[in-house]
């Protein structure tokens, strides 16, 4: 029985959260946003009513609509506000220890109808959900940065994830304007199984001088007719998020060295030079 969703909970306010809080108001659903500061929450509350309405101003949708969407967003620092929510979407770090407390957390709180979901980008759905006492209705929801741009939705299916939860996030995801694309719960899923050898062989034609970042993201872009070069898309992602994915790719297939992270990418994260969001990646920016 396909499940009616009114409310949809999402958990963690960053940048992934608040991209996916963003699309679903557009898109005519209510969103309780919850994280543990209000101030994260003001901050995101503020970034999402400035693109929506930017999006009005640029006449992509009519001022009114605009209004109404940012109406429909209620923020909360009370976790256990996700009881009445009928789907819950977490988009918190990519740490399997904090997303295994909060699913437990979430499997406390929340009726046993409702369905939780995780953003990883990498880790097992398997695993995240054997923590819970129904990981029958533990699946994944993977969004790709920016949300309100990226149509792509993975929907991952762990060992125990029942096909029901699999429908509902597909017909959630369509609901959401965005398109879906069911897959197991193998390392990295498709799209950052498939990524990984793009950022990572650009990263050692770097390190054995081939070649600079400039002339690699030329080179893919102009005749690879990429939209990003690797670096220029790692800066987007954040270099910490990409290294940690990479990480997980890498522990998941057993150390095959198709993955193996590269040592400058780490030492850029050791720096704190994480990409647009620090001011400095592999390119400076201003502002």
């Amino acid at each position: 029985m396909q499940v009616e969703i009114r409310l949809i909970g999402i958990v963690g306010s960053g940048t992934m959260g608040s991209g996916i809080a963003q699309v679903a108001v557009q898109q005519g659903f209510h969103v309780l946003l919850y994280d543990v500061r209000q101030e994260a929450l003001q901050t995101s509350l503020a970034g999402i009513a400035a693109r929506i309405d930017r999006l009005a101003e640029k006449g992509k949708i009519p001022k009114e609509a605009a209004e109404t969407a940012k109406n429909r967003i209620h923020v909360t620092t009370d976790l256990e506000q996700m009881a009445s929510c009928q789907v819950v979407i977490e988009a918190v770090p990519e740490t399997l220890d904090m997303k295994q407390q909060l699913f437990q957390r979430l499997d406390d709180c929340c009726p046993p109808e409702t369905i939780l979901a995780s953003n990883t980008s990498s880790l097992s759905i398997t695993q995240i959900g054997s923590v819970v006492e129904r990981p029958e209705r533990v699946g994944g929801m993977h969004f790709f940065n920016p949300v309100p741009l990226m149509p792509l939705v993975e929907i991952v299916q762990g060992i125990q994830t029942s096909d029901a939860t699999v429908e509902t996030l597909s017909r959630l995801a369509v609901d959401m304007g965005k398109h879906p694309v069911k897959c197991k719960d193998t390392p990295g899923f498709i799209v950052n199984r498939v990524a990984r050898p793009y950022y990572n062989e650009a990263l050692r034609i770097l390190g054995d001088g081939v070649a600079s970042v400039e002339q690699i993201d030329r080179i893919m872009k102009q005749a690879g007719k990429f939209p990003m070069g690797p670096f220029e898309l790692q800066d987007l992602i954040g270099i910490d998020v990409n290294f940690s994915t990479t990480q997980s790719v890498f522990a998941g297939f057993f150390g095959d060295s198709r993955f193996r992270p590269h040592f400058y990418q780490q030492r850029l994260m050791q720096a704190g030079q994480l990409g647009r969001k620090s001011g400095r990646g592999y390119y400076r920016y201003e502002g």
